[in-house]
Protein backbone atom coordinates (compact mmCIF):
# COMPACT_ATOMS: atom_id res chain seq x y z
CA UNK A 1 0.00 0.00 0.00
CA UNK A 2 1.34 3.37 -0.87
CA UNK A 3 1.84 5.61 2.57
CA UNK A 4 0.38 8.76 0.11
CA UNK A 5 -2.91 6.98 -0.16
CA UNK A 6 -5.34 8.07 3.16
CA UNK A 7 -8.36 5.48 2.05
CA UNK A 8 -7.63 2.23 -0.18
CA UNK A 9 -9.75 1.01 -2.75
CA UNK A 10 -9.85 -2.12 -1.12
CA UNK A 11 -9.68 -2.80 2.57
CA UNK A 12 -8.69 -6.59 3.58
CA UNK A 13 -9.33 -7.52 7.74
CA UNK A 14 -8.86 -10.16 9.43
CA UNK A 15 -10.88 -10.34 12.60
CA UNK A 16 -9.92 -12.70 16.02
CA UNK A 17 -7.87 -12.83 18.30
CA UNK A 18 -4.88 -15.32 18.85
CA UNK A 19 -4.93 -16.18 22.13
CA UNK A 20 -8.31 -17.83 21.60
CA UNK A 21 -7.37 -21.33 19.69
CA UNK A 22 -9.36 -20.40 16.19
CA UNK A 23 -10.75 -16.96 16.87
CA UNK A 24 -7.02 -16.32 15.41
CA UNK A 25 -8.16 -17.32 11.95
CA UNK A 26 -8.57 -13.81 10.39
CA UNK A 27 -4.96 -12.55 11.51
CA UNK A 28 -2.95 -15.44 10.57
CA UNK A 29 -4.80 -14.89 7.08
CA UNK A 30 -3.77 -10.88 7.37
CA UNK A 31 -0.54 -12.14 8.65
CA UNK A 32 -0.20 -14.16 5.41
CA UNK A 33 -1.66 -11.67 2.59
CA UNK A 34 1.10 -9.11 4.52
CA UNK A 35 3.75 -11.52 3.42
CA UNK A 36 2.95 -10.54 -0.44
CA UNK A 37 3.81 -7.36 -2.66
CA UNK A 38 -0.14 -6.49 -3.09
CA UNK A 39 -1.02 -3.89 -5.70
CA UNK A 40 -0.70 0.14 -3.91
CA UNK A 41 -4.74 0.23 -4.06
CA UNK A 42 -5.10 -2.58 -1.15
CA UNK A 43 -4.28 -2.41 2.65
CA UNK A 44 -4.17 -5.49 4.87
CA UNK A 45 -5.30 -5.19 8.43
CA UNK A 46 -4.99 -7.17 11.57
CA UNK A 47 -8.47 -5.70 12.93
CA UNK A 48 -8.11 -7.76 15.97
CA UNK A 49 -11.37 -7.64 17.93
CA UNK A 50 -11.82 -4.35 17.44
CA UNK A 51 -12.59 -4.47 13.85
CA UNK A 52 -15.37 -1.40 13.32
CA UNK A 53 -12.81 0.63 15.43
CA UNK A 54 -9.48 -0.41 13.15
CA UNK A 55 -12.16 -0.59 10.30
CA UNK A 56 -14.38 2.03 9.48
CA UNK A 57 -11.62 4.98 9.78
CA UNK A 58 -10.09 3.33 6.40
CA UNK A 59 -13.02 3.34 4.48
CA UNK A 60 -14.43 6.83 2.07
CA UNK A 61 -17.37 6.06 0.66
CA UNK A 62 -16.09 8.28 -2.30
CA UNK A 63 -12.59 5.77 -3.04
CA UNK A 64 -13.63 2.31 -1.12
CA UNK A 65 -14.76 -0.02 -3.23
CA UNK A 66 -14.45 -3.23 -1.22
CA UNK A 67 -13.96 -4.17 2.01
CA UNK A 68 -13.25 -8.01 2.79
CA UNK A 69 -13.31 -9.54 6.25
CA UNK A 70 -11.78 -12.65 7.35
CA UNK A 71 -13.18 -13.78 10.31
CA UNK A 72 -14.89 -17.06 12.01
CA UNK A 73 -18.16 -17.96 11.45
CA UNK A 74 -20.32 -20.77 12.67
CA UNK A 75 -22.39 -22.17 9.47
CA UNK A 76 -22.55 -25.52 10.77
CA UNK A 77 -20.10 -27.44 8.22
CA UNK A 78 -17.05 -29.46 9.08
CA UNK A 79 -13.87 -27.25 10.92
CA UNK A 80 -11.51 -25.40 8.12
CA UNK A 81 -14.38 -25.41 5.91
CA UNK A 82 -15.00 -22.17 4.09
CA UNK A 83 -17.72 -19.88 2.92
CA UNK A 84 -18.39 -16.72 1.01
CA UNK A 85 -21.17 -14.39 2.73
CA UNK A 86 -22.55 -11.08 2.50
CA UNK A 87 -24.07 -9.16 5.65
CA UNK A 88 -27.56 -9.55 3.95
CA UNK A 89 -27.00 -13.13 3.97
CA UNK A 90 -28.00 -13.09 7.79
CA UNK A 91 -30.75 -12.49 9.38
CA UNK A 92 -31.69 -9.39 10.59
CA UNK A 93 -30.86 -9.04 14.53
CA UNK A 94 -29.06 -12.53 14.82
CA UNK A 95 -24.70 -12.46 14.94
CA UNK A 96 -24.11 -16.04 13.74
CA UNK A 97 -20.28 -15.31 14.84
CA UNK A 98 -18.36 -18.07 16.69
CA UNK A 99 -18.43 -16.19 19.89
CA UNK A 100 -20.57 -12.88 20.79
CA UNK A 101 -19.98 -9.75 19.86
CA UNK A 102 -19.54 -10.31 16.06
CA UNK A 103 -18.83 -7.45 13.53
CA UNK A 104 -21.87 -8.27 11.49
CA UNK A 105 -24.04 -5.35 13.46
CA UNK A 106 -21.47 -3.35 12.30
CA UNK A 107 -21.22 -4.11 8.58
CA UNK A 108 -24.78 -3.31 8.09
CA UNK A 109 -23.62 0.57 9.21
CA UNK A 110 -21.23 0.42 5.96
CA UNK A 111 -22.35 2.95 2.96
CA UNK A 112 -23.78 0.56 0.40
CA UNK A 113 -21.81 1.70 -2.09
CA UNK A 114 -18.73 -0.13 -0.45
CA UNK A 115 -18.87 -3.93 -1.53
CA UNK A 116 -18.81 -6.14 1.45
CA UNK A 117 -17.81 -9.60 1.74
CA UNK A 118 -16.98 -11.85 4.70
CA UNK A 119 -14.64 -14.74 3.84
CA UNK A 120 -16.08 -17.07 7.60
CA UNK A 121 -14.26 -20.45 8.17
CA UNK A 122 -15.93 -23.09 10.12
CA UNK A 123 -13.98 -23.13 13.82
CA UNK A 124 -12.96 -26.75 15.27
CA UNK A 125 -11.80 -24.15 18.69
CA UNK A 126 -12.54 -21.17 20.20
CA UNK A 127 -12.01 -20.70 23.79
CA UNK A 128 -13.02 -17.40 25.82
CA UNK A 129 -12.15 -17.83 28.99
CA UNK A 130 -9.01 -19.40 28.83
CA UNK A 131 -5.91 -18.53 26.87
CA UNK A 132 -5.35 -21.25 24.14
CA UNK A 133 -2.95 -19.94 21.13
CA UNK A 134 -2.72 -21.31 18.16
CA UNK A 135 -4.78 -22.47 15.37
CA UNK A 136 -6.49 -26.08 15.27
CA UNK A 137 -4.99 -28.27 12.35
CA UNK A 138 -8.28 -27.87 10.86
CA UNK A 139 -8.22 -24.25 10.24
CA UNK A 140 -4.76 -23.98 10.06
CA UNK A 141 -5.06 -25.77 6.45
CA UNK A 142 -7.50 -22.90 5.91
CA UNK A 143 -5.50 -20.16 5.83
CA UNK A 144 -3.83 -20.29 2.62
CA UNK A 145 -6.69 -21.40 0.75
CA UNK A 146 -8.70 -18.35 2.49
CA UNK A 147 -5.83 -16.40 1.54
CA UNK A 148 -6.35 -17.31 -2.29
CA UNK A 149 -9.67 -16.58 -2.35
CA UNK A 150 -8.77 -13.00 -1.36
CA UNK A 151 -5.95 -12.70 -4.43
CA UNK A 152 -9.18 -14.14 -6.44
CA UNK A 153 -11.55 -11.43 -5.14
CA UNK A 154 -9.16 -8.39 -5.52
CA UNK A 155 -8.50 -10.13 -9.04
CA UNK A 156 -4.43 -10.83 -8.68
CA UNK A 157 -3.73 -13.36 -10.72
CA UNK A 158 0.20 -13.77 -9.17
CA UNK A 159 1.99 -11.95 -6.34
CA UNK A 160 5.60 -12.15 -5.22
CA UNK A 161 6.83 -12.47 -1.51
CA UNK A 162 7.18 -8.98 -0.64
CA UNK A 163 10.88 -7.81 0.18
CA UNK A 164 12.08 -4.46 1.44
CA UNK A 165 14.11 -2.17 -1.17
CA UNK A 166 17.59 -3.74 -1.28
CA UNK A 167 16.85 -7.21 -0.41
CA UNK A 168 17.52 -9.82 -3.15
CA UNK A 169 18.19 -9.29 -6.96
CA UNK A 170 16.15 -8.93 -9.84
CA UNK A 171 12.40 -7.50 -9.90
CA UNK A 172 9.35 -8.86 -7.77
CA UNK A 173 6.76 -9.00 -10.38
CA UNK A 174 2.83 -8.65 -9.72
CA UNK A 175 0.24 -9.14 -12.39
CA UNK A 176 -3.43 -7.45 -11.44
CA UNK A 177 -5.79 -7.76 -13.86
Amino acid sequence: MNPDVLYPEIVIAGCGNPAYADDGFGPAVAEELNRLLLPDNVRVVDAGLCGPEFIFPLLDPAVTQKLIIIDITDFGAKPGMLTLLRPRDFPEGCIRDSHTGGILGSLRQINPEIEVIIIGCQPHLVTSTELSPGLSAEVMTAVPRAARIVLELINVRHCAPFRPPGCGEGSIGLQAG
